[in-house]
């Protein structure tokens, strides 16, 4: 702690102690300001500016120290200033003393607050930054909430204190004049209960809860206005409960939802049913993987006593492979299966034409129109291409169109370095191809600690895929029959040539041909949606990838269900899309997983932590296996067993982090994952020994000492 916080720490405790030993409370009692009423009016009468002064800094200071009295000096300024210049006083003093408060709290306890509980905190912030002076102008309103309490309280939270300021101004102003007001009939006054009669405190309380009864009418009165222009559409009756458009992971688990609580559901898709996960992504892309990780291994069986294995690849068998096992999981989101759930699904193309009614282009000219009560916009993403002269005269491949690829290209140039584009490197690299990778920014993955982005980009260079980092993609070029990639690094251009070339950028919301324009639904990157996952119209909710924040399959299934529950249920009741413990999975060799904060994140958002790492390569199982490379890092608030994140490095990071995310999820600390049996030799030991790191660094060394003591008594 600084020695400005100390010096301000001991002056608030001294001038609180100083109040307390001098028995300054007696002046601000009930009795004793009854008592001298005429002498402090008459001293008012003779010097009044002195005396507001005066009655102005004493009121500001039991205010920001929080002492009490300062209703008690409310009723002097009633009987002693009068009605309005009271009022006046009153007000500004008490707003100024609550700020002072408000900011001492903040220097004083904010990041201890923010240390212990930094993650809570923010999801807090996040509140008050929207309707933060709301809530504060509610709680001024009604006396009943403790005046010091909430100056503290505000105080550890990022509302800015000019706005902290004048809500609390405006907001406790109706309270002041009561006080003042029954401060000019001081004489008559017994206690200070007599002056919040029931009836006087039940008009506070309608006062403030007027705030959020005036906001709900807003809210119905503005959602009205979005459906005015088409209250003459609005179908008196519903065919459906809802329709769902788009057949990815987010659409099957909405419609699947819906249908098991007996909702009548439309499921409707254009291409395939299983979205691009089933198609383009996971299934094809793991599969992919699987047979490059084999081909790894036999290169290297001398790694493993196997003097010589002799492996050729025939990628058109390989590539039929993975079309095998998408035609393997395709029943499970097959609308066969889909129909026995009691889901109807529709193959075509869906518009939705007003806010209550989906047309459906079937093919064939044929056509249906389905009206319904809510829809749910689930139409994924498709890959990004960039804007690059010269692309499309070159020809290039996306994770979408990859797997119609039959001959394996002899030199391949992936661009972009995000998990889709470092999966696919390493995979083609395995298989044979001479693999160029090219990435903008300074390192691959960035959304990961720089020692991951380093370990990864390692692990891809062993594979022997060249990594360029910092070079621009200019241009694209033909020669011939040959392609290049022009880049610039440094200041210089380049030339790259490449066979085939892989756009690996990013994912696009798909966002037109659905009608969003046409009803004004507002969209950027994705769909903008309230924290309910609505549109601006209540009934059009929007979940997975064409909402956004996350682009993955899990997280997709995880919005369906509040976007199914929102949209059937959400009149009674509405959850908030809960993102608090997202994981996530890059399948390099070795995979990369994560959870909650790492520590770029938690320096970004100034989070406090812990770092605990453990080394795999020290793990029995992974020496066994040949696998003994990476770590499991684990953050946690200072002091604390709490977990703020995981990042796992290692052979299946993905499955071994499920433990921390199943501890996030439900408030289970490192003591717990260590107090667990893991089956030993396996790879989850992992997990317990980054716990057993934090234990270390956190043992009782004075009881320690003690405990030494005592043996060394024992022995004699």
């Amino acid at each position: 702690m600084s020695r400005k916080k100390l010096l301000l720490i001991a002056a608030l405790l001294a001038l609180v102690a100083a109040f307390f030993v001098f028995d300054l409370g007696r002046f601000l009692s009930l009795d004793y300001i009854k008592q001298r009423q005429a002498d402090f009016a008459a001293l008012h009468a003779q010097r009044p500016l002195a005396v507001i002064a005066v009655f102005f800094i004493a009121y500001v200071a039991v205010t920001a120290l929080s002492l009490p009295g300062a209703a008690i000096m409310t009723l002097a300024a009633g009987a002693i200033l009068g009605l309005v210049t009271g009022t006046i006083v009153v007000s500004f003093a008490s707003s100024i003393g609550a700020t002072l408060a408000f900011l001492a709290a903040r220097y004083v306890l904010r990041d201890a607050v923010q240390a212990r509980f930094g993650a809570r905190l923010a999801e807090i912030d996040k509140g008050i930054e929207k309707e933060g002076p709301f809530y504060l102008f509610t709680l001024r309103l009604v006396p009943l909430f403790p005046f010091f309490v909430i100056n503290l309280l505000m105080g550890l939270t990022r509302m800015r204190a000019r706005t902290f300021y004048w809500v609390s101004q405006l907001g406790m102003f109706a309270g002041t004049v009561v006080y003042v007001n029954a401060g000019t009939q001081l004489a008559r006054i017994e206690s200070l209960r007599g002056i919040l009669s029931p009836a006087l405190l039940g008009s506070f309380v309608l006062l403030g809860v007027f705030p959020l009864i005036a906001k709900k009418i807003v809210d119905a009165v503005q959602r009205r206005e979005v459906y005015a222009r088409w209250a003459s559409v609005k179908p008196r009756r519903f065919d459906r409960n809802m329709v769902v458009i788009g057949a990815g992971a987010a659409g099957l688990v909405s419609s699947y939802i819906a249908a098991a609580v007996k909702a009548r559901v439309t499921l409707v898709e254009s291409h395939k049913m299983g979205g691009d996960c089933l198609n383009y992504g996971c299934v094809p892309s793991k599969a992919l993987i699987k047979t490059a990780t084999l081909m790894h291994q036999m290169k290297h069986s001398a790694d493993y006593g196997i003097a010589r294995v002799e492996a050729r690849v025939d990628f058109a068998d390989v590539m039929e492979r993975v079309a095998r096992i998408v035609k393997q999981v395709e029943p499970h989101d097959s609308v066969e299966r889909y129909t026995a759930l009691g889901v109807e699904v529709l193959l075509g193309s869906a518009k939705i034409v007003n806010p209550w009614t989906v047309e459906v282009d079937l093919g064939e000219g044929r056509g249906q129109t389905l009206t319904t009560k809510t829809i749910v916009i689930a139409t994924g993403a498709a890959p990004s291409v960039p804007s690059l002269p010269g692309l499309d005269d070159v020809g290039f491949l996306t994770s979408d169109t990859l797997w119609a690829l039959r001959e394996l290209p002899p030199r391949l140039l992936v661009l972009g370095g995000g998990p889709v584009g470092c999966e696919l490197a390493q995979a083609f690299a395995r298989l044979g191809s001479q693999v160029t990778q090219v990435e903008m920014g300074p390192r691959l993955m960035a959304r990961e600690d720089e020692e991951v982005s380093a370990f990864a980009r390692q692990a891809l260079e062993r594979d022997g895929v060249q990594v360029l980092t910092g070079h621009k993609a200019l241009r694209c070029l033909r020669e011939g029959e040959r392609l290049f990639l022009v880049v610039e690094a440094d200041g210089r251009e380049k030339r790259i040539e490449f066979d085939r070339l892989l756009c690996a950028v990013g994912r696009s919301a798909r966002l037109e041909g659905y009608g969003l324009e046409e009803l004004g639904i507002p969209a950027g990157k994705t769909i903008e949606t309230d924290e309910y996952l609505r549109t601006r119209y209540p009934n059009i909710l929007a979940c997975g990838d064409v909402a956004g924040p996350f682009q993955f399959t899990h997280t997709a299934s995880h919005q369906a269900w509040y976007a199914a529950v929102n949209g059937l249920f959400g009149s009674v009741k509405k959850f908030k899309a809960d993102y608090s413990v997202i994981p996530w999975t890059t399948f390099i060799d070795p995979e990369v997983a994560h959870v909650g904060l790492n520590e770029q994140e938690a320096k970004e958002k100034k989070i406090a932590c812990e770092v605990t790492r453990y080394g795999i390569d020290e793990l029995d199982r992974a020496i066994a296996d040949g696998s003994a490379q990476g770590f499991v890092k684990v953050l946690t608030v200072p002091g604390r067993d709490k977990i703020l994140g995981v990042t796992i490095v290692g052979a299946h990071a993905g499955d071994l982090l499920a433990e921390f995310v199943l501890a996030m999820k439900h408030g289970l600390g490192l003591n717990k994952i260590l107090g667990t049996i893991h089956a030993y030799p396996t790879l989850s030991e992992a997990n317990k020994y980054a716990a057993g790191e934090w234990k270390r660094q956190h043992q009782p060394e004075r009881l320690l000492k003690w405990v030494a003591r005592f043996h060394a008594w024992q022995r004699g």
